[in-house]
């Protein structure tokens, strides 16, 4: 049987796969947002969650040598120094009171010469609460013909 198959293949080998997502996480922790396909955007969430983990973690830890090696970790998974120094000074700060949900995802509209699905996926801010799901307003319904006609006659 073949255990622990499920991931997101994004049609590329392994060395490739590995390396679109660092360059995606190296940007997103830079940018604080960036644009992409969807599926890309979907197999980057985890992958940029877990490495925040880390520089909470990091954070966390009082200990230089705990802070070195979650540093270090972050790194071999980032391969992009700057981004992981800003992840671990700048971005892991602002998520110290936040379980999870770092990132968020929105749908735009499909990319005009191949017609693929189109996101974005962006950094959660400090004090920013996911948007509230409102009901859609129930907007008054049109009689129709039949019982339309049946008033009128009712009223005559």
């Amino acid at each position: 049987m073949r255990h622990r198959t499920h991931h997101h293949v994004l049609g590329v080998k392994t060395a490739h796969r590995r390396s679109l997502m660092a360059n995606l996480a190296s940007a997103l922790f830079i940018n604080a947002r960036i644009t992409t396909t969807l599926s890309r955007a979907r197999a980057l969430r985890p992958y940029a969650e877990k490495l925040i983990t880390l520089a909470k973690k990091a954070q966390a830890s009082s200990d230089k040598a705990v802070k070195l090696h979650y540093f270090r970790l972050a790194l071999a998974k980032l391969r992009n120094e700057t981004a992981c120094a800003l992840l671990f000074k700048d971005r892991a700060p602002n998520f110290a009171a936040r379980n999870g949900g770092y990132t968020r995802i929105y749908k735009l509209a499909a990319r005009k010469g191949d017609a693929a699905e189109q996101a974005l996926i962006e950094l959660v801010a400090k004090e920013d609460k996911a948007p509230a799901m409102t009901p859609k307003a129930k907007t008054a319904r049109k009689p129709k013909a039949k019982a339309a006609a049946s008033e009128a006659a009712a009223q005559a």
